[in-house]
This record gives structure tokens, C-alpha cells and sequence, in this order.
């Protein structure tokens, strides 16, 4: 698993990309399929998740629907048309950023 340092500023782009191709998730989904793509290797919590959803919901990039099951309610959160325009420009943002990350790790910078 990679430390939350590592991780921490790739949890919002990581959010938005997922919501963008499922159309809707709740919460702990979303948990749940960062940790079965990334293999484990990327865990997110409770308390790093809904600070972020709640944000981005306040922001008007995501909107939620309660769904009941039962007794119980499930929110459901999907991109709003704001949401998906900047979910593509932080996509292109975070592409970026890995090319950029490829420069200096993928070349031998060490010097004597």
C-alpha cells in the first residue's frame, strides 16, 4: 500500500475519474473499486473520501440522490455537467503531471 503522503493528492482526481465512467456511485463503492483496480495498493479511507465528496458536492461538480434500502439510506453521488468538464480538464491535468513525474524518474539524474 502507498503512504498517504504519496497518495493524498490523487484521491480527488482518482474520485472524479471513477465517477465519471460508472455515472454513480455511493461512498463506500468507490473505496471499495480504488482498492480492487489499484490491486490493494491504494486504500481510501472514511475520513480522506467524504471530506472530498462533500467538497466537490458543495462546489457543484458532484450532486447526490439518497436512495432507501430498507431502513436505510444510501447517497449516491453523480458529475453534474459542471462536474464533467472538470473532471476531463483534471484528467488531462493529472496525465500531465505522470509524464512530467516520468521525466525525473525514468532517466538517471544521480551524480557523482
Amino acid at each position: 500500500m502507498y503512504s498517504k503522503e504519496l497518495t493524498k493528492g490523487t484521491l480527488q482526481p482518482i474520485i472524479l475519474k471513477l465517477l465519471h465512467d460508472s455515472k454513480r456511485m455511493y461512498g463506500y463503492e468507490i473505496a471499495q473499486r480504488v482498492k480492487e483496480l489499484t490491486k490493494g495498493k491504494i486504500d481510501i479511507s472514511e475520513g480522506a473520501l467524504y471530506p472530498i465528496l462533500h467538497r466537490l458536492e458543495s462546489d457543484g461538480i458532484l450532486e447526490t440522490e439518497k436512495v432507501f434500502i430498507g431502513k436505510r439510506a444510501r447517497k449516491y453521488y453523480t458529475m453534474t455537467e459542471r462536474g464533467n468538464s472538470h473532471a476531463a480538464l483534471v484528467s488531462s491535468e493529472i496525465n500531465d503531471f505522470i509524464d512530467t513525474l516520468s521525466l525525473i524518474f525514468n532517466t538517471q539524474t544521480m551524480t557523482p
